[in-house]
This record gives structure tokens, C-alpha cells and sequence, in this order.
């Protein structure tokens, strides 16, 4: 299996945040996406952190991850109920207040203009729903919108983090114009390439130092080694390489020799499985 990959200067990090996550009352789909979002653009997801929705919880890993220079998206927590602690989290980490945007105080008036005409609510921005549906704008001072095609409440972005509701009809298309509008001169910065194969009747430990030779012979090239029971009864390993394309390739045949040199094989035991 080959496929490309990219690393950018910046390392690319996701934060999920939300109770319904942790409890298993709801599953992440944004990893996922983000992940092929990335690959398509020629980056790389380098790591992915979930938390709760309690507020100093969130305000500390922000204030972590604000010292870092990575780019980051954050999904959940950013409406008005009581479980949404994100804006204000985000404002506690950088010591900063919240306020109401200008710019997505106009979004969300015209949303609830939009929903008014549909007979759902009312245009005035006095009553009390409309009042609570304001609070959605108020970003920590200093943020910048994010904008969402799909109803326009938008979210924030500050310090290359980038902040969406939990849904993904939302998020995803906010994590795309995030990518395509402030990040495109990180789109396919390094040429990388991923090489696995599948080797058979071979214990892990015993390929296990060639897999350390490999990395002190082709420095920059990580190699990985993933066990599988595997079906039919054939267990196996995933063994393979990443890196630049001509170290890969290089580090690749040294591999395949070495599992054949170990007393693995190529192939399934019983090629008719």
C-alpha cells in the first residue's frame, strides 16, 4: 500500500470538546473528516485531544496549547445553554473578556429575520430567545468570525485556533474554509510517502531490529509495526515506512529483505484463504 502524505512547518491538531463524547452518547465524526480534509491538501493530522465541557477543564488545555504555534481546530461548546463553556474557556485562557462581535451580531440578526419569515420566531432582536441567540456572538476580544454557510450563526478564530459548533453539517465546511482561506500556503509543502506491506509467521520482536537499524540508517524515515491477529487464522504484521520518496523506497526493500532474511513471509501460509 503506498499513499502520499505531507508534513507542513506547523504541526495541525484537533480538540474535541464535549461530555456527550466522553460518555459514549455521542461519537466523534470530526477526526475523521479532518484527517481527509488534510490529506487532500497535502497535510497531516499530528495529534487529537478530547475533553469535557467543564470550563476551567477547557481554559487549561487552551492555555496550553495557546503556547504552542500549531494550528488548531476546535469543535463543540460554543452555543448559549449552560453546557457551552467554550467561548468563555477561551477568553479565560487568554485573559481576555468576551464581546459581542459586530460582524456576527449582524449574522445572527439576519438568521433570525431568516427564521421569522419562515414563520419560526421573530425578526425583533429585543425578546428574550433573540437576546439568548446573541450570546452565540460574543467572542473573546480580539476574534475574528468564521463563516458558516449553513445558518450563519458563525464561529472564531484566534491565535491559529479555529472554533465550530459540535454538529458537522457546520463544522466541516468551517474546517474547509478555514484550511483554503488562512492556510493554503501550508497545502502540500513536503512531498512525503507512506509504504506498508504484510509479513507472515514472524514474531514482532524478532523484526524489531531492523526496524531500529532502519531509522539510524535512513534518519528521516519513521518506520511502524502494527501486530493483526488477522482473519482467516493468519496472523500477521503491518510493516512499513514514511518519509521523503527516495529514502522510503530505499528503506522499504531493506525491510522486506530483512522479514524474508528473519524467516517471515511475503504471503498468506495458505494462498487459496
Amino acid at each position: 500500500m503506498t499513499s502520499n502524505l505531507s508534513t507542513p512547518d506547523r504541526l495541525v491538531r484537533l480538540i474535541i470538546i464535549g461530555d456527550e463524547i466522553l460518555s459514549g452518547r455521542r461519537q466523534d465524526k470530526h477526526m475523521p473528516k479532518l484527517i481527509e480534509l488534510l490529506s487532500q491538501r497535502g497535510m497531516h493530522l499530528a495529534g487529537a485531544e478530547f475533553i469535557s465541557d467543564d470550563r476551567d477543564t477547557i481554559a487549561a488545555t487552551l492555555e496550553r496549547s495557546f503556547a504552542r504555534s500549531d494550528v488548531v481546530f476546535c469543535c463543540g461548546g460554543i452555543g448559549a445553554t449552560p453546557d457551552d463553556q467554550t467561548r468563555q474557556a477561551t477568553a479565560q485562557a487568554l485573559g481576555v473578556p468576551l464581546v459581542l462581535h459586530p460582524e456576527a451580531e449582524r449574522l445572527i440578526a439576519e438568521r433570525c429575520a431568516d427564521m421569522a419569515q419562515r414563520g419560526s420566531g421573530s425578526a425583533d432582536m429585543s425578546t428574550p430567545e433573540n437576546r439568548q441567540r446573541l450570546q452565540m456572538g460574543e467572542f473573546p476580544e480580539g476574534a475574528e468570525i468564521v463563516p458558516n454557510p449553513y445558518n450563519k450563526i458563525p464561529g472564531y478564530f484566534i491565535h491559529d485556533h479555529t472554533f465550530m459548533p459540535g454538529f458537522p453539517v457546520i463544522a466541516w465546511p468551517m474546517m474547509e474554509w478555514t484550511l483554503d482561506t488562512r492556510y493554503r500556503h501550508l497545502h502540500h509543502r513536503t512531498t512525503r510517502v507512506e509504504h506498508s506491506f504484510l509479513a507472515f509467521n514472524l514474531p514482532e520482536s524478532r523484526i524489531t531490529p531492523a526496524l531500529e537499524e532502519l531509522e539510524r540508517k535512513w534518519p528521516g524515515v519513521k518506520a511502524f509495526s502494527l501486530p493483526s491477529m488477522g482473519d482467516k487464522g493468519h496472523p500477521h504484521i503491518d510493516l512499513g515506512v514514511k518519509g521523503e520518496p527516495s529514502a522510503a523506497a530505499e528503506a522499504l526493500a531493506y525491510l522486506r529483505a530483512e522479514v524474508e532474511r528473519a524467516g517471515g513471509k511475503l504471503s498468506p501460509p495458505d494462498k487459496r484463504l
